[in-house]
């Protein structure tokens, strides 16, 4: 197995930083409800981005202002626990 990246350093940003994430779904439906249960009222884009080629699953870049390592980390962790996210990188 190749290691595309074997880097123990932490990532340096400049908070607060524009962010995108890749959030991975079924549906875009089901992506919007995700993003706006975890977000509420936060500013943010949604948009939306592929689709796998068997139609089974979609993904839409989330584009938003993080605050510090903590924020962006939380807002990660739970998109990706959600029910209706498949994956979020």
């Amino acid at each position: 197995m190749e290691i595309i990246n074997d880097s123990k350093e932490k990532l340096e940003l400049t908070y607060p930083c524009k962010w995108c994430y890749k959030v991975i779904g079924e549906s875009m439906e089901g992506i919007e409800e995700a993003v706006k249960e975890v977000l509420d009222e936060r500013e943010h884009e949604l948009s939306g981005s592929n689709k796998s080629k068997s139609g089974k699953y979609t993904s839409a870049n989330l584009d938003m202002l993080v605050h510090n390592d903590d924020d962006r980390q939380t807002i990660y962790e739970e998109l990706k626990k959600h029910k209706n996210v498949k994956m979020v990188l």
